[in-house]
């Protein structure tokens, strides 16, 4: 039977991937690059022009000054945390979607600490012309200066954004309410457009400032509307996903089916990730990330899912024929990372499920360790043990609760080296919980695996 793997190659979707990386990935970068530091450039040069040196004769004006660059970087910054998860197939095939988002958490702090910092700077800058205080000076600004309540409640929702995305933080919130509130992004650049561009000193007075940042503004929305809007909704008629049916696999753990037109034109493969969102009475208002667990084969795609809350708990209860809206593919933890060589694959729990995918397409002689604190969180093992027979490659199972002395160290350095000797020449797929993906990448490192040949992603997207 040929694999699952030629049909994807011989498909329209694998034409189309070959035909995307066609494109050199330095000289994507190198655009990409150029866009960003330019647009900064041109920031920067045009407070220059408006006096942004020349203009300060004072403490006063220095410190305001100050703010409005910082102000001004900092809205720009908003736009670039937008467009960093808008689904741009350029920056996902470049960097994929894991590296973006942690691009887009660490943007977006330096991007409301610059807010901020614009606000503390000339609101002290003001105060110090009018020589008043500064609580006299910020209690004046807002109940007279236009736009100054709205540009206040914009800040309020970032600063709820940053402190949200905090790992202690977004632990203990439901994917739900983190969601909701990252989604006010949208509403908090809307409100600092409402205080910089009809009411900004520099805009009012300078028509050609004006229009620049409003042409940031546009290009800004017309990419998130493309991307964020269109294009799914271009998919869904397009593909027309449907439920056919719901599988369990174990406790808590399900398998939705799900069938649809055209689905080699997804350009889907083993490993990547979707944003599914389910069109019953319950589900339809949100999309959450999960990864396919079988290899496309143009006509069918599968999900398995773990039940960790209400959204991945209720999926057991879909009916066939239920809609399905998915945005994606997403990510580049694919077979093609490892160069058509064997490799190693390590997951924890439900993290099998992109692993599986891999599995089956890569060489004899791949080795899959599978870690599992119980017998019940080994799922798809039939499907895994076939594989295995079928390609001529190993799959390890490593059951055992973690906190137990006797299995602390499975997933050591020396443990795995005994079960792949030859470990330090392969890459290494890792998948799973966020504690054991850490502790396998230190594991690896000290048997001498390099870091470039260590491939995880984490399955996730910020809004």
């Amino acid at each position: 039977m040929a694999s699952q793997s030629a049909a994807f190659e011989g498909s329209a979707a694998g034409v189309a991937h070959r035909r995307a990386e066609r494109v050199p990935a330095g000289v994507i970068a190198g655009l990409l690059g150029a866009v960003f530091v330019g647009n900064a450039a041109v920031i920067v040069w045009m407070w220059l022009h408006g006096g942004g040196v020349t203009g300060v004769h004072g403490a006063g004006d220095l410190w305001t000054s100050l703010g409005r660059i910082l102000g001004l970087l900092g809205t720009y910054l908003a736009l670039v945390q937008v467009l960093l998860l808008a689904r741009l197939p350029p920056l996902e095939r470049l960097v994929g979607f894991d590296r973006l988002t942690v691009w887009h958490r660490r943007n977006g702090k330096i991007c409301i600490t610059l807010i901020v910092a614009h606000a503390v700077l000339i609101t002290i800058g003001y105060a110090g012309t009018d020589q008043i205080s500064v609580p006299h000076e910020f209690s004046q600004l807002l109940s007279s200066y236009p736009g100054m309540v709205t540009a206040t409640i914009g800040t309020g929702l970032m600063v709820g954004i940053v402190i949200s995305s905090l790992v202690i933080v977004s632990r203990r919130l439901p994917y739900e309410a983190w969601y909701s509130l990252h989604v006010t992004i949208y509403a908090a650049i809307a409100l600092g457009y409402l205080h910089q561009i009809p009411t900004g000193n520099e805009f009012t007075a300078n028509v050609s400032q004006a229009d620049y940042w409003i042409g940031l503004y546009l290009v800004t929305l017309g990419l998130l509307v493309a991307f964020r809007v269109v294009r799914p909704a271009v998919a869904a008629g397009r593909h027309r996903l449907r439920v056919t049916k719901v599988v369990r696999e174990g406790p808590g753990v399900v398998s939705v089916h799900l069938t649809g037109r055209r689905l080699d034109r997804l350009g889907a493969r083993g490993g990547q990730f979707m944003l599914w969102r389910f069109l019953d009475g319950s589900r339809w208002w949100q999309s959450h990330p999960f990864s396919l667990s079988a290899v496309p084969d143009g006509r069918s795609l599968r999900l398995t899912v773990k039940d960790v809350g209400r959204f991945s708990g209720g999926l057991s209860e879909l009916r066939p024929g239920t809609r399905v809206l998915a945005e994606g593919p997403f990510g580049r933890f694919t077979a093609g990372l490892a160069g058509g060589r064997p490799a190693l694959l390590i997951a924890g729990g439900i993290g099998v499920t992109p692993l599986r995918c891999i599995f089956e397409e890569l060489p004899a002689g791949t080795d899959l360790i599978v870690r599992a604190v119980s017998d019940d969180e080994l799922v798809l093992g039939d499907e895994l043990d076939r594989i295995a027979r079928r390609r001529g490659s190993r799959v390890h199972r490593l059951v055992g609760d973690h906190r137990d002395p006797a299995c602390a160290d499975l997933l050591c350095a020396d443990a795995l080296g005994r079960l792949v000797p030859d470990l330090a020449e392969r890459d290494v797929f890792v998948c799973g919980p966020p504690q054991m993906m850490r502790a396998v990448r230190v594991s690896l490192g000290a048997a001498g695996v390099r870091s470039r040949h260590i491939h995880w992603e984490r399955f996730s997207l910020a809004a």
